[in-house]
């Protein structure tokens, strides 16, 4: 399910949009919505939407300035444009930030749906890059520091115990801050963070097997209780297990 805000400065255009497109067909939901870009950045902020439809010809910030902050911020949201004005400088500028789409209103329904399925289906791909255990990391095996491919080898064989980054620069005999540095330095990420990433790509793999509970994966994977994988989850991956395990369902079904 995409997470979408809604930026309109023409009320009556705004709550059209809201209340008559059937969002939940195209797999999304309305998060929030705003009268300009100024007030958008606000309620982005607040909701973290995957998907920001918004106008470009806006008072107070169009929607160009409010996706140049965005992009600044490096939001991942992704943006559609929705306008009135069939303007080539305006779809030039929208390539040049790199946007999703450029759409005329009156909005064309089946258009919109395409645009959305796409973005879903980038994102789903898209997750499973973020959190694999990519080549970057796995080269460190080879050409890397040796105290980080040791704690590389540590987490993948102990990701279901009890791991701290502290008792495995005691047992590699130096400091954790020189460890730390590192492993930030060879994989961009702390310790914490590439301990997680492996314990959620497994868990990712078992959720899409279907044959554990939620809880039961939370325990086997190593975070120890549904509150932390369920806060895991969030922080990487936008969503809740339970919700990921419907979104597998609900495509099984169709």
């Amino acid at each position: 399910m995409l997470n979408l805000v809604i930026v309109e400065d023409e009320e009556i255009i705004r709550r059209g949009l809201v209340c008559t497109i059937d969002w939940l067909k195209m797999g999304a939901k309305v998060v929030g919505e705003a009268a300009n870009g100024k007030e958008a950045l606000e309620v982005i902020a607040a909701t973290k939407p995957d998907v920001v439809l918004t106008d470009i010809k806006m008072p107070v910030m169009d929607g160009i300035a409010m996706t140049e902050a965005l992009k600044a911020a490096d939001n991942p949201a992704k943006i559609i444009y929705l306008t009135s004005y069939a303007d080539f400088s305006y779809a030039q500028r929208a390539l040049q930030l790199d946007v999703t789409d450029y759409l005329l209103k009156p909005v064309n329904e089946t258009d919109l749906t395409n645009v959305l399925a796409k973005i879903d289906g980038h994102r789903e791909v898209k997750k499973s890059e973020e959190l694999s255990w990519d080549e970057g990391l796995r080269a460190a095996y080879h050409t890397g520091n040796p105290y980080v491919q040791k704690v590389l080898k540590r987490i993948e064989e102990g990701f279901q115990e009890r791991l701290s980054g502290e008792a495995i620069a005691d047992e590699l005999g130096v400091s954790f801050s020189y460890l730390s540095r590192k492993l930030k330095e060879e994989t961009g990420l702390t310790f914490g963070g590439l301990l997680t990433q492996y314990r959620l790509q497994q868990a990712i793999e078992m959720l899409q097997a279907g044959t554990w509970r939620v809880y039961e994966v939370a325990e086997q994977t190593g975070f120890g209780d549904y509150k932390n994988f369920t806060q895991a989850f969030k922080k990487y991956l936008h969503t809740t297990p339970k919700a990921f395990m419907q979104e597998i369902t609900v495509g099984i079904k169709l």
